[in-house]
């Protein structure tokens, strides 16, 4: 989980913010649950066990995808997947640690 809140906070930091609905729209879903509706990418579905997903949007804001990849009037710009890009590593990471060490507990 909280690899998915550090590349939250990365999208939530290159979000573009006009009146804040955006960045507060932006939000991490625990395994078992469902996404919000008219999230991106995807829309509402359940996440599955030992995952975690990170959407934009939701029944207010339904125009993050229009900001990501921009329209004949109005150019793109981009927070989601730049975003995913800065903190993937970082969140890579966190979980290979956090299997190593319960490996380490396990024996």
């Amino acid at each position: 989980m909280q690899g998915g809140y550090d590349i939250a906070d990365a999208m939530e930091a290159l979000a573009p913010e006009a009146d804040g609905d955006l960045k507060g729209s932006i939000e991490v879903t625990g395994p078992g649950q469902m996404t919000p509706p008219y999230s991106q990418p995807g829309g509402s579905h359940a996440v599955p066990e030992n995952q975690v997903a990170v959407t934009a949007g939701n029944s207010d804001v339904r125009y993050p995808h229009l900001q990501e990849y921009g329209t004949r009037h109005h150019p793109a710009q981009p927070f989601f997947w730049p975003g995913f890009r800065l903190a993937k590593k970082k969140a890579e990471n966190r979980i290979k640690r956090a299997i190593g060490k319960a490996i380490k507990e396990a024996k």
